[in-house]
């Protein structure tokens, strides 16, 4: 699994926020090897394949947020109501240093993952480039003149379909976002998005024969338990210097 890795070359521009996007191909791997894998979660997939994907999404996160400087024995995955994931410190852990946002996927053997700086959120969305997506789902992506314009130049499906996965990885609601109600600019490799009340950035891009859609917004890429909010009560009292007691415990949650 050595160099086996390959940082996906981005170009928002200099006024984005920190991003970090990250392929490797799926291999086995040893559960110990993983420190972010979810124990119970493995040892529930039916197959090995999806075992797999899971291991390797997780190792690439390791490797992502050694680079971006983050210590993975300090880290859990926490995931929303909708099943977005996101990273926290492990209950009783003191740190509190600003963590990125993630998003990870798998597609045609790869993992894929995505980190951007505290503040925002991200999606990575990939899919093979000579995959051919079936026209009878077109209506279910799309609708009005997109799916007019879908119909007519189905090599774009792709395209599009990677897009919304993308953004809706970013507004951390999965398919309770439409994405019949994601519109995408034609023929355009960056644009931004406007949804409800969120702008979404989006880039389209090519990389070791994946056609790859990233996409951020503005956003909370963090989801917070009891224990985090007692951990910053103690915090605040320990810095006004006023009496205090409370007993930590370092766990990972599995969750």
């Amino acid at each position: 699994m050595v160099g086996t890795d390959k940082i996906i070359p981005t170009s928002f521009g200099s006024d984005s926020p920190r991003l970090l996007c990250m392929m490797m191909p799926i291999e086995h791997l040893k559960l110990s090897d993983v420190l972010l894998a979810n124990n119970d979660e493995v040892a529930k997939f039916v197959t090995e394949k999806r075992r797999m994907e899971h291991l390797a999404g997780r190792y690439l996160l390791q490797l992502s947020l050694a680079k971006w400087g983050v210590d993975s024995s300090l880290i859990e995955v926490r995931r929303n109501e909708f099943r977005a994931p996101s990273i926290a410190y492990l209950p009783g852990t003191w740190k509190r240093t600003p963590l990125p946002s993630i998003s990870i996927g798998h597609s045609s053997g790869y993992a894929f993952v995505a980190l951007v700086e505290s503040g925002w959120t991200v999606g990575i969305d990939a899919e093979p480039e000579d995959l051919v997506i079936s026209k009878g789902v077109f209506d279910m992506m799309a609708k009005g003149d997109e799916l007019s314009y879908l119909n007519n130049n189905p090599n774009q499906a792709v395209r599009l379909w990677t897009s919304k996965e993308s953004i809706q990885k970013s507004a951390r609601l999965g398919m309770n976002l439409n994405p019949r109600d994601i519109r995408i600019p034609i023929g355009e490799t960056k644009s931004k998005l406007s949804i409800e009340n969120s702008i979404f950035q989006l880039e389209n891009l090519t990389s070791n024969g994946f056609f790859i859609s990233i996409s951020y917004c503005l956003g909370e890429g963090y989801d917070s338990i009891p224990e985090d909010k007692l951990l910053e009560q103690t915090q605040r009292a320990m810095s006004k210097g006023e009496d205090w007691s409370v007993g930590c415990k370092t766990t990972r949650s599995n969750a």
